[in-house]
């Protein structure tokens, strides 16, 4: 797999909730894709995914997308996100995938959805994020390889 700017990021507690796992980045082209694990402890009464988790899972493939764009250089804080959700989601494992679509200054936009292992597609999103230097944005702590200790 390719090396990216995640490879040296702990990854936070909501993240590893989601069973967040990277699967393939393309850096260069602001492309990525994320693996998540769609729990039963995450679905709704009728048995499906909740489209919170689905929101979160998007917010957590689209974010990264920056990130490794720009190696690690820019943090994004979530300005908006508009979820379409196009089918329901079972329980299982459920792959983002994400394409920075412009990367300005102070503000990026990204393009994200959820497929379903079967390749059907779950949910669609595009989000408006604030760019903010990693540095500033992340406590020096959470920069740490995961396998070192706090």
């Amino acid at each position: 797999m390719v090396e990216t700017a995640l490879d040296n990021l702990k990854p936070p507690p909501s993240s590893k909730l989601l069973g967040w796992h990277l699967l393939d980045a393309r850096p260069k082209d602001g492309w990525i894709r994320i693996g998540f694990d769609g729990k039963r402890d995450f679905c709704n009464p009728a048995g499906f995914v909740q489209g919170g988790i689905l929101s979160a899972m998007l917010d957590d493939t689209m974010g990264p997308a920056v990130f490794v764009m720009t190696e690690g250089k820019l943090y994004t804080a979530t300005i908006t996100m508009t979820v379409n959700f196009l089918s329901p989601a079972r329980p299982g494992p459920i792959t983002g995938e994400a394409t920075v679509t412009q990367l300005g200054k102070t503000v990026a936009f990204v393009e994200g959805r959820l497929m379903a292992e079967d390749g059907t597609v779950l949910a669609t999103a595009t989000t408006s994020a604030r760019l903010v230097e990693t540095v500033k944005a992340i406590a020096p702590a959470s920069l740490r390889p995961a396998a070192l200790p706090a």
